[in-house]
């Protein structure tokens, strides 16, 4: 089971706490990246509550934030179509920590260099909170996404492979 308090504030819990939002933070076990469904197992909780944040690039160069449940996997086509774009693409890793601040298996969608247009699955809509990185290997934040939205403009769509 996770603690609850990390010891540390990374730039997205203090953008939480300036905007006077309720929020949990729960730090797991271990170090280094975690898959979205290993943080769910260790969080003890649904994998579909357990949302990975995703960036993309559009085929007209612009970047996208998607946000999916740990067991889901994001369809490129859903998601142009949610961007505007006639194509997307997965952002390599190694552009990752320039482009958003965050490394791989710690990007927060809230607090990135730069604020993209961010979407998250509709499936969200029917949890009472979720669960999203923290901007730090190892630490989760915990919020209903009504508080997440407050953060940042975050649009619900059908964003799943297969569905």
């Amino acid at each position: 089971m996770a603690k609850k308090d990390p010891g540390h504030k990374t730039v997205a819990m203090r953008l939480i706490k300036q905007a006077h939002l309720a929020c949990q933070t729960h730090t797991l076990p271990g170090e280094g990246a975690l898959s979205a469904e290993q943080v769910a197992g260790l969080l003890g909780v649904e994998p579909g509550r357990v949302f990975k944040t995703l960036v993309t690039v559009g085929k007209s160069g612009r970047h996208y934030v998607f946000m999916l449940p740990a067991n889901a996997e994001l369809d490129l086509k859903k998601a142009a179509k949610a961007g505007g774009e006639k194509s997307i693409e997965m952002l390599p890793s190694k552009e990752l920590l320039p482009l958003t601040g965050y490394v791989h298996g710690g990007c927060s969608p809230i607090g990135m260099r730069k604020r993209f247009k961010t979407f998250i699955d509709q499936s969200a809509l029917t949890q009472e909170t979720i669960f999203f990185s923290a901007g730090i290997l190892g630490t989760q934040l915990e919020m209903p996404l009504g508080s997440l939205q407050k953060m940042l403009p975050i649009e619900a769509v059908d964003l799943r492979l297969g569905e």
